[in-house]
């Protein structure tokens, strides 16, 4: 069936509390134009890009502020959310979480992040997610009152094969929230988008951050 889908996209920094009030706030407005689904960008709710000080800004699921926020905002104009992803503390160890909440605000779904972004650049640049961040170990698809959703985050991108099992497993239309940096960005998102999309012959939702967020960190 036909349905209003919104993709928010915010430059989030290590502000936590201005993160998620900018965010909820274009909730509300993709809820009054009429969308039914909003669907949020990858680490919504924080960019820190010092692999060492994450730790001190994660919460568990009960205490994660953004999660809370985006909870009720669902529950409050009655529409599904895709939190993109929150960096989210679980049996000690930090996973970079995607959440699929109902019109309700309940948790619908949760997918781990499965592919780390750990990579050097031509230009110096380098990220190294694994260092602070455990992978997942499953791809996850959840049926919706649209048809079967299948989920992923950013650097999962690159990974063809994710996206051939989730349109295998019947996955009718994936959800890509990123923050792909501005230099890989330029190169490869649009094309790696649409090719997701034409290889599975499903719908995409891509919900990128943009802008410079702290230090060097840019995303495209």
């Amino acid at each position: 069936s036909e349905f209003r889908a919104a993709c928010v996209q915010n430059t989030a920094t290590r502000d936590i509390p201005a993160n998620i009030e900018s965010v909820c706030a274009q909730i509300d407005q993709a809820a009054a134009a009429g969308a039914e689904f909003s669907a949020l960008p990858a680490t919504v709710g924080l960019i820190e890009p010092v692999n060492a000080q994450i730790p001190a800004a994660t919460s568990t699921e009960a205490d994660d502020a953004g999660l809370a926020a985006f909870r009720d905002r669902a529950a409050a104009h009655g529409v599904v959310i895709l939190v993109g992803s929150q960096l989210i503390l679980d049996g000690g160890r930090i996973f970079n979480r995607s959440f699929l909440l109902d019109r309700q605000g309940a948790i619908r779904a949760r997918y781990d992040k499965l592919h780390m972004f750990d990579i050097e650049l031509a230009n110096g640049e380098s990220y190294l997610e694994s260092e602070a961040i455990a992978a997942g170990d499953r791809a996850v698809l959840v049926d919706t009152e649209w048809g079967r959703l299948g989920l992923s985050i950013c650097y999962d991108l690159r990974f063809g094969a994710l996206y051939r099992a989730l349109a295998h497993a019947g996955a009718e239309f994936i959800t890509i929230p990123a923050a792909f940096t501005q230099t890989t960005g330029k190169a490869h998102w649009h094309t790696l988008v649409r090719a997701r999309a034409i290889e599975t012959g499903c719908y995409v939702l891509a919900p990128n951050q943009c802008g410079h967020h702290c230090d060097k960190r840019y995303s495209y």
